[in-house]
């Protein structure tokens, strides 16, 4: 089947030069024998990977030097698309030369980035993203019956979004720090969501046991469960200041003014200033606490974690 039966007008022109290069004349495509493995002094691996998502399938073949890991020689077969073949191709290329450690590492990202024509412009549209996220899988497998062990040592979290590989814990990390509350802003700073967009919501390419719609509906149930604990209806960013005084006292009688107090000291908020995104809470440390070496960093660090936890992620603790 030719390229133009593949891909047609419009589409055509949103795959890079590389990629339509490699659907007609991969590099590496072919076997390893054994023989041929035998002859370079090397052990063979041949791993095989299938994406329940359309239907598509690789077969990689390593040849890998068992005294340095290094894999020697790289090549695959793939069964299903163009952009398949392109991606399993460039795959092939980015393992040689590589130990097996360090092809673990090589993510679908890494992949279609070595596709790209120049950096900035993907090198597939996002529809096909998912017949592109085979690497990171295959890679595992022969990885894996190398070393001897499971697939499963080299996954210990969950992959939320298997086109960017963005773990589950990355994302509630980035959403909670930087207070992401659409998608498109938890896409700019991951890219999760950017190709094949199966890990958004249901009815995408393949079906995900969370999604990114569910994470930020989980953020927003947090986000209105400590806006209840404070005692207030409006977020700290909507307060009056005379609010915002309050709720800010309210959590260090409930957090920190006990522990303070333990050891002859306190602290009193004297004022609260925006500054452009942030809030700034200026304090002052009383008694022990004014000449304590830790009022300027452990103390003061965590008064403001609990602050930012309780409140707002943009609260900043100055102390004068």
């Amino acid at each position: 089947m030719g390229i133009d039966s593949l891909i047609g007008g419009t589409i055509w022109d949103e795959y890079s030069q590389k990629v339509c290069e490699l659907m007609n004349n991969p590099q590496n495509m072919g076997e390893i024998t054994q023989e041929q493995a035998d002859a370079m002094g090397a052990k063979l691996i041949v791993a095989d990977f299938g994406a329940e998502s359309c239907g598509d399938a690789v077969r990689l073949y390593w040849a890998v030097d068992p005294k340095t890991d290094v894999i020697l020689e790289s090549k695959f077969k793939s069964f299903g698309c163009g952009t398949a073949i392109a991606s399993s191709d460039t795959m092939a290329s980015l393992c040689k030369g590589k130990t097996v450690d360090e092809a673990i590492k090589i993510t679908n990202i890494d992949v279609e980035k070595a596709m790209r024509d120049t950096p900035d412009v993907p090198a597939v549209p996002a529809q096909k993203m998912h017949c592109s996220v085979m690497a990171y899988d295959v890679i595992k497998k022969a990885a894996s019956l190398y070393k001897g062990v499971d697939i499963a040592s080299f996954e210990n979290e969950i992959i939320v979004c298997e086109c960017a590989r963005v773990s589950l814990s990355t994302l509630r990390e980035v959403i909670r720090l930087n207070d992401l509350t659409t998608i498109e802003q938890i896409t700019d700073y991951t890219k999760a969501g950017a190709f094949c967009k199966s890990c958004i919501r249901p009815g995408g390419h393949e079906a995900k046991d969370i999604y990114l719609v569910d994470l930020l509906a989980e953020y927003e149930k947090e986000k209105l469960g400590k806006l209840a604990d404070s005692g207030y209806d409006a977020p700290f960013a909507q307060m009056t200041i005379v609010q915002r005084l309050k709720s800010v006292d309210k959590v260090i009688d409930e957090n920190i003014r006990q522990m303070l107090v333990m050891d002859g000291g306190n602290i009193e908020i004297l004022d609260i200033k925006e500054n452009g995104s942030h809030f700034d809470i200026y304090i002052r440390y009383l008694g022990a606490c004014s000449g304590c070496a830790s009022s300027s960093t452990g103390t003061l660090f965590a008064i403001e974690s609990i602050l930012k936890d309780k409140l707002d992620q943009n609260i900043r603790v100055i102390p004068i």
